[in-house]
């Protein structure tokens, strides 16, 4: 699985630079005394990225930029675009120039690929698993502080979808607001339609079909479905039906999501594919 046309990547150019100059200062790839020690200033050398498992690539503008802030005199050629899935030993970018410079970027380029692809390979497994069920993938705020729109970027890239990106951009009530308001779920919603900017959405997290019914009651948009036995499940989906959206969540599984799907929720709502996607093994290998 992977997606027909890359989304847009999410940086501009300023913070790209920034980024990424802050990932090398990191790693003092500028002073690397195993490089600057051992390898002639004058030598060349010729790298390629590799996929040494099958995936979905998401991060190369990432590695360019290492290569290429490292050395501007290094030579890149992206093979594949982000969103594009490789089988294994498929070169994915393609480096020459002085080999110091290839060295000295290579494991900060290789973190922000094999990261962001590991995300956007865990998104596409899950989108496979519900394929031919009208059914959205979509991510949670569960992301690496300071990367988000990197890996909702990535879940992009991997055929899923993006739930809100920060607490500014749609109300959703849980359970610790509702503790907060005594329990009740249509105070907790006649507040939050009334301050809520216009159009915004609003939804609550509810544990129950109790809760479901106070929700729609009390006007909300949706309904966040979490950790519900597919009974209730179908039964939450039935009473929303052309009321408000359903939203599944809560320890979704590869093995569990296409049967929480089958239940006809709207979307299902994944952490994992942020703050659990193994990185994809790809490596620079030197000619």
């Amino acid at each position: 699985m992977s997606v027909t046309t890359a989304p847009t990547f999410p940086l501009e150019a300023a913070a790209l630079t920034a980024l990424v100059r802050a990932a090398l200062e990191e790693d003092r790839a500028f002073a690397d005394v195993t490089t600057l020690a051992t390898v002639p200033t004058d030598r060349l050398a010729g790298a390629a990225l590799v996929a040494r498992t099958p995936g979905v690539v998401a991060g190369l503008a990432l590695a360019v930029e290492a290569f290429r802030q490292i050395d501007p005199a290094v030579r890149v050629e992206v093979e594949v675009r982000d969103g594009e899935a490789v089988a294994r030993g498929t070169v994915v970018m393609a480096i020459e120039g002085p080999a110091r410079a290839l060295l000295s970027a290579e494991r900060v380029a290789l973190n922000f690929v094999q990261r962001l692809s590991g995300v956007a390979t865990l998104a596409a497994r899950y989108v496979a698993a519900v394929q031919g069920l009208p059914v959205e993938i979509v991510d949670t705020r569960k992301t690496t502080p300071g990367w988000r729109d990197l890996e909702k970027y990535a879940v992009r890239c991997g055929g899923g979808s993006n739930h809100r990106r920060d607490l500014s951009d749609a109300v959703l009530i849980k359970d610790n607001h509702l503790a907060a308001c005594d329990g009740d779920v249509r105070i907790a919603v006649a507040r939050a339609r009334e301050a809520a900017p216009e159009g915004m959405v609003v939804q609550v997290e509810c544990d129950t079909v109790e809760q479901v019914e106070a929700a729609l009651a009390a006007g909300a948009h949706g309904v966040l479905l979490d950790n519900m036995a597919l009974e209730d499940l179908r039964e939450s989906v039935r009473t929303c039906k052309g009321r408000c959206f359903t939203e599944a969540s809560g320890g979704v599984t590869l093995e569990t999501v296409r049967a929480i799907a089958e239940t006809g929720v709207d979307r299902i709502s994944v952490g994992a594919l942020t703050h659990s996607a193994p990185a994809l093994d790809l490596a620079l290998d030197f000619a």
